[in-house]
């Protein structure tokens, strides 16, 4: 299973819309979500979004709401590693009483201390267990060769997807560090499917501006991914975000059908190819992942996204007829990637014709025999 369209994380849930069932689902159909993440748990004993005075249960009523609604309703929760074992069984407990179709790992600076690698992999086990088939995402650092301690082989390899934190935070070169960190995630052992979580909070006087979300949802879509997600529905739905919660709302990107394991993308020598979005990568299966990077010595041409410059963010602007080349190499014969290419965009604007001709998705082929 892989998630499909546009999400946002949840936090706390008396903070999004005040806990109201009804104005949540209201919002989240009006802007045409697919699927939402809600905090169930932090650390080992800490059950989330729970009121700590009554011990009610803040997220049954807001899970039925949206489920009813037709959106998938996913659970997180954050970990340290400490006490591995009992943070899965946390996580198990919560996920399966509230009824959730899958879950995310947040895990953190503090799985960058020495020896938690063995931690991730105790964690990971009694969660994969506990979880059984419910498809389980990691939640973490977007640049994983700048974080060269943190254990993401440990985490991913029971895991069917891998959700990077694209927190762009202090710049403005959205597609570059989305490149930069889907390309490095790809080349992890094992690799998994990427739905990256875009930025929608302030920090230390810095935000997003409205047309850099569009900017990350039009490159995610372009580069084939089949969703993404932001932090924090919280921050979005205040009075001075909603420029930015108007932004994903108004971005066209339908939960369509998943691209699966039946794909035509197919090569010789008993290969699969799959779409990088695929629900057909195989635990275990996967660390065989290929990928192949296109050559340094033909650069990458990148097209104009909306009136700034695709890379820097400035305003200038350029007409560019040409195929778009992605940075990857295609590994399937070049006539068979065009047959089943995606139409990304054809636009018109005020400096002429722009136009982004069509982008085959990102590729990964998985060893093993197609049956």
């Amino acid at each position: 299973m892989t998630l499909l369209g546009k999400g946002h994380y949840m936090w706390q849930i008396p903070k999004c819309d005040g806990g109201s069932p009804a104005a949540i689902t209201a919002r989240l159909v009006k802007s045409n979500a697919s699927h939402v993440m809600i905090k169930i748990a932090d650390g080992a004993s800490w059950p989330y979004n729970i009121d700590p005075k009554t011990k009610v249960d803040w997220i049954p009523p807001v899970l039925v709401a949206l489920k009813q609604a037709g959106l998938a309703v996913w659970g997180w929760q954050y970990v340290r590693g400490d006490y591995p074992e009992a943070e899965a069984n946390l996580a198990v407990q919560r996920a399966v009483s509230l009824g959730i179709d899958g879950f995310v790992v947040d895990a953190e600076i503090e799985y960058k201390k020495a020896g938690k690698a063995g931690a991730a992999r105790r964690y990971m086990t009694a969660l994969r267990a506990g979880l059984g088939s419910m498809p389980i995402a990691l939640s973490t650092y977007r640049f994983p060769r700048t974080h060269p301690d943190f254990p993401f082989a440990a985490f991913l390899e029971q895991c069917d997807l891998a959700m990077p934190q694209v927190y762009f935070e202090q710049a403005h070169n959205v597609e570059d560090q989305l490149e930069r960190c889907v390309q490095q995630y790809l080349a992890l052992q094992p690799a998994r499917p990427i739905i990256p979580t875009g930025p929608t909070y302030s920090h230390g006087g810095w935000r997003p501006t409205a047309g850099e979300v569009e900017r990350f949802l039009v490159r995610a879509k372009a580069m084939g991914l089949t969703a993404a997600n932001f932090w924090a529905y919280d921050f979005s739905t205040r009075p001075s975000f909603h420029d930015l919660w108007d932004a994903i709302a108004a971005f066209d990107w339908p939960a369509g059908p998943p691209v699966t394991s039946s794909s035509p993308f197919r090569s010789g020598g008993g290969r699969l190819v799959l779409a990088l979005g695929c629900t057909g990568v195989e635990r275990g299966g996967a660390s065989s992942c290929i990928l192949r990077r296109r050559r340094r010595s033909s650069p990458m041409r990148r097209p104009v996204l909306g009136t700034a410059d695709a890379t820097t963010g400035a305003g200038s602007e350029h007409t560019s007829t040409r195929r778009w080349r992605p940075w990857y190499a295609p590994s399937t014969p070049r006539g068979t990637i065009d047959a089943h290419s995606r139409s990304v965009a054809d636009e018109r604007g005020s400096g002429g014709r722009r136009v982004i001709q069509s982008l085959p998705a990102l590729v990964l082929r998985a060893a093993g025999t197609v049956t």
